[in-house]
């Protein structure tokens, strides 16, 4: 059955604008789909059918937006979060982050933070995620199979390394690839991809990072990502210590994004790198011709002083970019709370260079809706085949009397909170709160 919902919609086709749709109509099919988008009851008529029942919910004054994609976050670091912010990337790695992660090889631990970690998703409205978890395989599938009872997206990697780390923390590359093929065989989608339009949950091959993988082990990360055409994500020129220390370990290759590509894990698979934020010349250029995203998490790059990605040039030179939270290097998975970072981030970059424009709200909104929605497929905008994943958003605490519909969607962006969000939706099915305690 076909349903059509009423509210005030707005979405972003292009970056460069919202779509716009004052008390409009969007029409979803049964699988979830959007068919369309109409400016009044008039134009709804084109999607009826015969005599088919259609439903017709009305949200009155509320405005229906995209929900929220996050490309990069840390399951396991979520009880770290607003933890060691005066640390750089290495040390924080080794004093808080690898401890952190440790626990999880006790599935009782894992499941209690991996439940408030999904839900704290929901919470803030992100439908769809990119998630690194631990090299742990029971917490992994445990952590999946969160997802999937939640009803909400998400790409889970099994972290894969055995070097540069505690010893309770590597894992050989036999038991590395054993792990992958358990989780496949138990979240494999179909035969031609990672994904399909019934199952939201899959796996994503997830090699920590270049420092933490010995040659074997990202080999093998690249054989499995081609032998089942999984997707890849992973860390890239984060940190310059980092990058300095990737040119002692592979020597042979011209930059860091080099060394991925040469083990075929960088976008010989949908493949997103996390950071970027010292990307140039010759790695820029292999990211734009294998078409491998960015995913931007201002609130990390400042916490442990990595830098400024230079987020307008890269979507200059036609980069994909989408945001992500990076708990625990970022304290907030609030997605809407990254865009405003995200702007403010990018008008520090304006201050040192004149000649590139800070990024615009429709950018910000883009890139955490339709731009990093691509990685999941057609998510993140209302246009017709796009999965309706949706938030309805009820601003009336705000005062929003006088303001524009875009206007009272930037105060939202700015000043609001999870408490604003009173509907949530992934590929049509509305999400009810997932639960926080077992049980329970």
């Amino acid at each position: 059955m076909k349903t059509i919902y009423k509210a005030h919609i707005l979405f972003t086709k292009e970056k460069s604008r919202f779509e716009v749709f004052e008390n409009g109509y969007i029409a979803v099919a049964a699988n979830g789909q959007v068919i369309g988008v109409a400016e009044n009851e008039q134009e709804c008529e084109k999607w009826k059918v015969g005599n088919e029942d259609i439903e017709v919910i009305d949200f009155g004054d509320r405005l229906l937006i995209p929900a929220m994609n996050d490309l990069h976050v840390h399951a396991p670091q979520y009880r770290n979060q607003g933890l060691a912010m005066d640390l750089e990337l290495l040390p924080w790695l080794q004093n808080y982050t690898f401890p952190e992660e440790m626990k999880y090889a006790d599935l009782g631990y894992a499941e209690r933070m991996y439940r408030r970690f999904v839900h704290d998703l929901w919470r803030f409205g992100t439908m769809r995620a990119c998630v690194f978890a631990t090299i742990h395989t029971e917490s992994t599938r445990l952590l999946m199979r969160l997802f999937k009872e939640a009803g909400m997206g998400a790409l889970v990697g099994k972290v894969a390394m055995n070097r540069n780390c505690p010893e309770s923390l590597k894992e050989s590359v036999e038991e590395m690839v054993k792990g992958y093929e358990e989780l496949i065989n138990d979240f494999r989608i179909n035969n031609l991809g990672f994904r399909d339009e019934k199952m939201l949950v899959g796996p994503i091959i997830t090699p920590r990072f270049i420092p933490s993988c010995t040659p074997e082990m990202l080999q093998a990360c690249g054989e499995l990502a081609a032998k089942y055409q999984l997707p890849v994500q992973s860390h890239l020129s984060e940190n310059q210590d980092e990058i300095a220390l990737v040119k002692t370990l592979e020597k042979d290759s011209t930059c860091y994004g080099d060394a991925y590509n040469r083990y075929c894990l960088f976008g010989q698979t949908p493949t997103v790198m996390a950071h970027c934020v010292w990307t140039k010349g010759e790695e820029l250029e292999l990211m734009k011709q294998n078409n491998v995203m960015v995913a931007h998490c201002p609130t990390s790059n400042l916490n442990v002083a990595s830098g400024m990605a230079p987020i307008r040039h890269f979507l200059d030179e036609g980069l994909q970019v989408g945001l992500g939270s990076d708990i625990s290097g970022g304290h907030d998975l609030n997605l809407f709370r990254i865009m405003v970072y995200a702007i403010q981030v990018s008008k520090m970059h304006y201050q040192q260079n004149h000649e590139q424009p800070f990024l615009t709200l429709s950018e910000a909104f883009w890139m955490a809706t339709k731009s990093a929605g691509n990685f999941f497929g057609q998510v993140g905008s209302f246009e017709p085949g796009y999965e309706f994943d949706a938030l309805v958003i009820d601003d009336s605490d705000l005062n929003h009397d006088n303001y524009s519909l875009l206007e009272r969607l930037e105060r939202i962006i700015y000043l609001g909170d999870d408490r604003q969000i009173v509907h949530r939706f992934c590929c049509g099915k509305e999400i009810t709160e997932p639960k926080i305690t077992c049980g329970s």
